[in-house]
Order: structure tokens, then sequence, then C-alpha cells
């Protein structure tokens, strides 16, 4: 069962990973990219320090530092060394010869699980649990599918690297998730409401629009996006 899964697993890689164009090299490397998003995470922090009063606002930003460290400790530090299973590139893997490299760039020597997914979508859900409600989540989401994607396509992760990245992310996040909002409740003397963050509302032509400060979030972020795509033009 075990073989089965493993070839499965490389078949689904070969596949995804042989999709590729100059246009996809040069937007998945840079979707990929760590100091990209720097202005989306910094916006991150501002969104808290107006949603919430400042000491839910410290709580929080804890609780998604922490989710994030957990998850990429979990999987790089107690994990990879436990499976050592090469990446899809790493030149002594015998597929890296069928592997699509772009820019050179083979990552380090294990994948199993992917970091990369596990703080990606750790991110993901516990800014979604957070800010429950709002425009974030759909977007929060698709950009963890897609960076996580990326890793694929950048031949460096198998599909079975992001899903269980993924997952050991996502349960990390509703762990910390769970005991944060403990703490929150604490601070708010267990009336929750106190605890939702700030709406605000913008007219535009006449017409009122609810907003939360989460929401220039998404608008960063998909400036990014739009930005890469650009750059991305031969």
């Amino acid at each position: 069962m075990l073989t089965q899964l493993l070839d499965l697993d490389q078949s689904v890689f070969l596949f995804f990973n042989g999709l590729h164009s100059p246009f996809w090299d040069r937007a998945m490397f840079m979707f990929s990219g760590r100091f990209i998003w720097v202005p989306m995470y910094a916006a991150f922090l501002i969104a808290f320090f107006k949603g919430f009063n400042w000491r839910i606002a410290l709580v929080w930003t804890i609780a998604v530092v922490l989710t994030i460290t957990l998850a990429d400790q979990i999987c790089a530090t107690y994990i990879r060394p436990y499976f050592m299973r090469l990446r899809p590139s790493n030149l002594e893997n015998p597929m890296s010869e069928l592997v699509h490299i772009v820019s050179n760039y083979r990552g380090g020597r294990y994948g199993f699980p992917s970091c990369h997914a596990a703080n990606s979508f750790g991110l993901a859900t516990i800014m979604a649990l957070i800010w429950r409600g709002t425009r974030l989540k759909w977007f929060i989401f698709l950009w963890a599918f897609v960076n996580s994607y990326s890793r694929i396509y950048l031949g460096v992760h198998y599909p079975g690297d992001l899903i269980v990245g993924g997952i050991i992310g996502s349960l990390i996040a509703i762990v910390v998730w769970c005991v944060f909002r403990l703490i929150v409740r604490q601070l708010v003397h267990g009336e929750m409401k106190r605890a939702r963050p700030k709406q605000y509302f913008l007219t535009v032509n006449g017409r009122t629009i609810a907003y939360r400060s989460i929401d220039g979030s998404v608008v960063i972020g998909l400036a990014i996006i739009i930005a890469i795509m650009l750059l991305a033009l031969d």
C-alpha cells in the first residue's frame, strides 16, 4: 500500500511539475518567495492593533507567531530527520533528472513534510479563526493553496509533502487558537462580544459598506499578486 501511495505521489508530482512555461516559471518563483509577502504580513499586524484593543491584539499576534514557529520547527527539526525523504529536485534522487527546475533552485535535502505548506496553512487557519466572518478567509486559504502548489511547480516538493504539511500546520493552528482564546476570554471577563474586531463603515456614492481593518490586508495581498503577474510578463 505504501509503495502504491508513493508511486501515485510521484506520478501526480511529475504531471503538475511538467505543466510549465516561462511566464509561470517567473510567477511561481516570486510567489514562493518569503520576502515578497512582508507588506501583507505587516498589514496583518496593523490590522490586529486597529481591530482590537492592544491587549487582545498582542495575544493574537503571539498566537500567530507561535503557530508558525511550531509548524516550522516540528516539521523541520523533528519529522524531516526521521523520514529523510529526499526532495524530487535533490540530485541524490534518481528522479531529479525528470524534474523541471526553475532558476537552478533545488531547496534543501529533505522535503517531507513541507514547512512551506505547514506555515502557510497554519497562518491561514489561525487567521481565519481569529477573523471569523470577514473577507479574509476566502483570500488567505486561496493564498495558502497557491503558495503550496508553487512548491510542486518549482520541483522541490511532492504533493504528499504538501498535504501532510498543510494538515500539521492547520492542526497546530486550531490547538493554539483554542488555548489563546481562553486567554482572550479572561481578558474580557467572559464577555466574548467585547473581543470581536471593530467594524468600520465607508460611504461610497451614497452606499454604506461595512469593513474591518483586516480587509486592508486582503487588498494588499491582491496587489502583491497583481504585481507578481506584471513582473512575470516577458
